[in-house]
């Protein structure tokens, strides 16, 4: 097969990877031609018309990393938010995510420009919550008073996710455990905790894990009743135990799985089907195989989340009997 149609197909199957969310696959054929080719390539279809191959472009160059895949990704990020549109927004998401995972020297400058430019526009959550997650993947100290800042220009409701950065930002993880627990603490502000955190959650932080699901769990009568911030405070928890199940799950002590093992059995008939469809997800991690039964007794009538119901009673079957 001729080089000419290799690099079309490599470049075919790496949009597919990145737009299929299959990182692994993309790393794999970010490996293949070599790295001063793939670089090449990659600042090609960073400039090519359909926004799939400039987002994946952009996965790509965070991959390789280097000085040059920073400047050029910086230099993409200005044209991209000079759109003004829908495709420009999405590849300004995926060049942020990029610059989050690089260690180059000068991309937090570039990641905390484009958090005051979000600030002082009509922003869309999502976007803030990209430049949050990148931000806090490298976090330092001097993040602090620019956030802070940040926070003071956005028209009110500020965005939840800054809001859970200044808190990450200002308190070490033996301080964030009694502010979870503290009544007095705006549930708002704790599930923008959760959604920094479904970005990466350091080894310290996981300890902090029970104090979340102790509030879910006296959230609860409000969280089944009501589509509001106390259900989707459990949903943004269900997410990351989720998200990152492998790893988090194993580590909860006793107590806190069976605590969230009745949250979760509660949540499959909250009222708010998001919340609920991923309490039951989550239960046959936590749950029993007699819970199978209380699933099927909250079966939505809705197709695409009566199946993750069904997925997981019969997940739950399949469990050994304790």
């Amino acid at each position: 097969m001729k080089q000419g149609l290799d690099t079309v197909r490599w470049q075919e199957e790496l949009v597919e990877a990145v737009h299929a969310g299959d990182e692994a696959r993309a790393r794999a054929l970010l490996s293949h031609p070599g790295a001063r080719s793939t670089r090449s390539l990659l600042e090609v279809m960073l400039a090519h018309p359909d926004a799939p191959v400039r987002q994946a472009a952009a996965f790509g160059l965070g991959e390789v990393g280097g000085a040059a895949s920073a400047r050029r990704l910086e230099q993409r990020l200005a044209l991209e938010e000079a759109r003004q549109d829908h495709d420009g927004s999405s590849v300004a998401d995926a060049i942020t995510a990029a610059l989050g995972r690089m260690a180059e020297g000068g991309t937090r400058a570039t990641l905390v420009r484009r958090l005051q430019r979000l600030a002082t526009g009509r922003s869309d959550p999502g976007d803030v919550g990209t430049v949050v997650h990148a931000l806090w993947r490298g976090r330092h100290p001097e993040l602090l008073p620019v956030v802070r800042e940040a926070l003071a220009r956005f028209s009110p409701p500020a965005p939840r996710s800054l809001h859970g950065l200044l808190t990450l930002l200002e308190k070490a993880p033996e301080a964030l455990g009694p502010w979870v627990r503290d009544r007095s603490a705006p549930v708002e502000h704790k599930t923008g905790v959760l959604t920094v955190l479904e970005a990466e959650i350091p080894d310290e932080w996981v300890a902090v894990l029970p104090s979340f699901i102790s509030t879910a769990q006296e959230l609860l009568e409000t969280a089944v009743k009501q589509r509001g911030e106390a259900s989707y405070y459990c949903e943004c928890l269900f997410s990351l135990l989720l998200l990152h199940r492998e790893r988090l799950l194993p580590l909860l002590p006793h107590e806190a799985r069976a605590e969230l093992r009745t949250v979760t059995r509660e949540l499959v008939a909250a009222t708010s089907l998001n919340c609920a469809s991923r309490a039951a997800a989550l239960l046959p991690y936590v749950g029993r195989p007699e819970d199978a039964l209380h699933i099927e007794a909250h079966r939505p009538a809705e197709p695409i989340l009566a199946r993750v119901f069904d997925e997981a009673a019969r997940a739950l079957r399949a469990l050994p009997e304790s």
